[in-house]
């Protein structure tokens, strides 16, 4: 198997007429003048996505797509220009386009480039290529035949599988030289369930960085139909949620995407250099005793991992707040330099089209050792919510608004109804305070998450146990 670089040279350097010593020669023309830092991103990447609805597989896309991004950084300042052509001419175009930020003439000093070495967290593998168009099709159907048989009330169902296969080079005039081969996965199951002239939705989904043999199996045709289903037929028996202020209890996993909206992107540096609530606050109290959060990217397999990020940092195991304290931000290499600290393996973009910034890995919350029917029977009245749909954050005032897919009252210690339209209303600092219980149940989401910033996506992951905050707003629609 060929390492990265191998790969890379083969697939890109090589047909655009480069190879190493030319591309050293490249970075050196992005070290002119005021510039302090210049890097070229190579790309190649596939993805590829199959839809059901109906029963029937109604739409197939294959996107294929290849470039180079060059990047100029002047103090806070950056020049970018990026093509669709890899070529020695385009390159010396955007490269000559991205320069013009600088304001002094002579050439500034370029590092040798030398290759980063990183772990291996994933196989470098296509799973574009493991399976041919007819077995992903009969496998989606297969999903949606469990699904209606699992439940007669089940009358629709829409099932995606989506496989993407990414391959980057960074080239930097500080020397590093980096590669990665991404490989990821994702099937995600929606059903509609009706009775009684009511309509319920429950979704469920699957998702990492490896082979199609691991997602594709009877077992998680299961797992994914129960979920969705129950969460579905559940929901069609709920009341109205209540509305005011009371205690709630968090389920594990996929819950932490509250943690990563309300709090993650507040630690991210661009953030924190500018407007964050926690600026400046390194080393003082901005949770509850107890509550530990780390951003890792390390995690094997894991959606939001990587190797290197996307500008050729190793991925990293950072710790953000421990026991409450705040003790770290997440950094790319500009905000990093302007801050006078080092960059944490968190730099990432969407594609060679646009620039790197200070973005999450996997983030969660590290277990406690509370158990969680002790907190359902701590509270006199409440909500347990175990799953959420979507969200609105305001990054520089931290408040938040999430909806609840699947939640239930608690009453007298006991979970009773399953509860529709409940939304938690709250602001993120302050829940991280009002924290009195950390489960030793901790779990990271099922491998869906996808975070958007600043107009760019990039796939995530989330986590944490289950918590029990005393005072969170419930809006609801009783």
């Amino acid at each position: 198997m060929l390492s990265p670089i191998a790969t890379l040279n083969a697939s890109i350097l090589t047909p655009g007429g480069l190879d190493l010593d030319r591309l050293q020669g490249l970075v050196g023309r992005l070290s002119i003048g005021s510039v302090d830092y210049g890097d070229l991103f190579f790309e190649r990447s596939e993805a590829e996505t199959w839809s059901l609805e109906d029963g029937e597989v109604k739409d197939a896309s294959f996107h294929q797509d290849t470039g180079v991004g060059v990047r100029a950084v002047a103090g806070d300042r950056q020049g970018f220009a990026y093509s669709s052509e890899v070529s020695v001419p385009r390159i010396i175009e955007a490269i000559d386009a991205a320069v013009r930020i600088q304001k002094d003439s002579g050439q500034g000093q370029v590092a040798a480039l030398q290759e980063t070495s990183a772990p291996r967290l994933y196989q470098p593998i296509n799973p574009i290529l493991e399976r041919a168009s007819q077995f992903k099709i009969e496998f989606l159907k297969s999903l949606d035949a469990a699904a209606r048989a699992a439940d007669p009330r089940v009358t629709e169902v829409q099932a995606s599988l989506t496989i993407s296969y990414r391959e980057i080079l960074v080239a930097a005039t500080d020397g590093t030289l980096a590669a990665d081969v991404r490989p990821l996965v994702r099937l995600s199951l929606t059903v509609l369930a009706e009775a009684k002239g009511r309509r319920e939705r429950g979704s469920s989904g699957l998702g990492g960085r490896y082979d199609l043999a691991t997602l594709l199996t009877p077992e998680h045709i299961e797992q994914l139909v129960g979920q969705a289903v129950s969460q579905a037929v559940i929901n069609l028996e709920a009341v109205d949620a209540p509305a005011g202020e009371f205690p709630v209890v968090l389920g594990s996993g996929w819950p932490g995407v509250l943690l990563h909206e309300a709090v993650g992107h507040g630690l991210e540096g661009d953030f924190n250099r500018k407007s964050s609530f926690y600026s400046g606050k390194l080393g003082t109290r901005v949770a509850a005793p107890g509550v530990t959060v780390v951003d890792d990217g390390t995690l094997v397999d894991r959606r939001g991992s990587l190797n290197v990020d996307d500008e050729g940092v190793p991925s990293q195991r950072n710790v953000l707040i421990e026991d409450g304290i705040l003790v770290g931000y997440m950094q790319d290499k500009l905000n990093a330099r302007l801050m006078g600290v080092a960059p944490t393996g968190n730099g990432r973009r969407e594609s060679y089209a646009h620039l790197p910034m200070p973005r999450m890995t996997n983030t969660f919350m590290e277990a406690g050792e509370a158990d969680r029917e002790a907190m359902i029977r701590s509270v006199k009245k409440g909500v347990l919510a175990v799953n959420f749909g979507g969200g609105q954050v305001d990054i520089t005032s931290g408040q938040f608004v999430f909806a609840a897919s699947e939640a239930y009252l608690i009453e007298d210690g006991q979970v009773t109804a399953p509860i529709k339209g409940a939304t938690l209303i709250g602001h993120g600092p302050k829940v991280m305070q009002a924290i009195s219980m950390i489960g030793a149940d901790v779990a990271l989401d099922t491998g869906i998450g996808v975070c958007g910033k600043n107009g760019q996506s990039v796939p995530v992951g989330v986590g944490q146990p289950s918590l029990k905050i005393d005072r969170l707003t419930v809006g609801g629609t009783a």
